[in-house]
């Protein structure tokens, strides 16, 4: 399973669309509860740089099978080190391994992209996101109880961290 890692393109914004509004529906992993569209990702998308990027992964066959989101933390410099990771596969390719490599990989290159510190924002009842989190050295640094409102059911978000230098 070798996949690819490529800095995501203007015209590969209606993909990553599509594979983030598949995961609405479960309301495992996104507090939105809504599909959104392409343009209003625009401003989000272009917040992306080097340093923080945004990028596609393929398989071997150069399929894309998911994206990976580097994002500030909390927008202020003394925080310029650490950077919310975001992960999400294709529907189709959920719990078949590729996370876990996708993450391994995001962790090793922290380091040349400034990132002293990786953070995930986690629904407590994504056990298999926490724990994907966990497998790779994550520990919970912070749980925010019943902050969502999904379906009329409140959910509580654990914040996980991983200091990767």
């Amino acid at each position: 399973m070798k996949l690819t890692f490529n800095p995501a393109q203007i015209g590969d914004l209606p993909t990553i669309v599509e594979i983030y509004n598949s995961t609405i529906a479960s309301r495992m992993v996104t507090a939105d509860i809504e599909p959104v569209s392409v343009e209003s990702r625009l401003e989000w998308f272009n917040r992306h740089n080097e340093y923080r990027p945004l990028m596609l992964v393929k398989n071997i066959d150069q399929n894309v099978i998911g994206w990976v989101s580097f994002e500030p933390f909390y927008g202020r410099p003394a925080y310029n080190g650490t950077a919310e990771l975001s992960i999400y596969l294709h529907e189709s390719l959920r719990g078949k391994g590729y996370g876990k490599m996708i993450l391994q990989h995001c962790i090793s290159i922290s380091a040349s992209l400034g990132i002293t510190t990786l953070l995930g924002f986690i629904f407590q009842h994504n056990q298999p996101s926490l724990k994907l989190f966990y497998d790779a050295g994550f520990t919970d640094w912070g749980i925010l109880p019943n902050i969502a409102l999904l379906d009329s059911v409140e959910r509580t978000l654990v914040i996980v961290g991983l200091r990767v230098r």
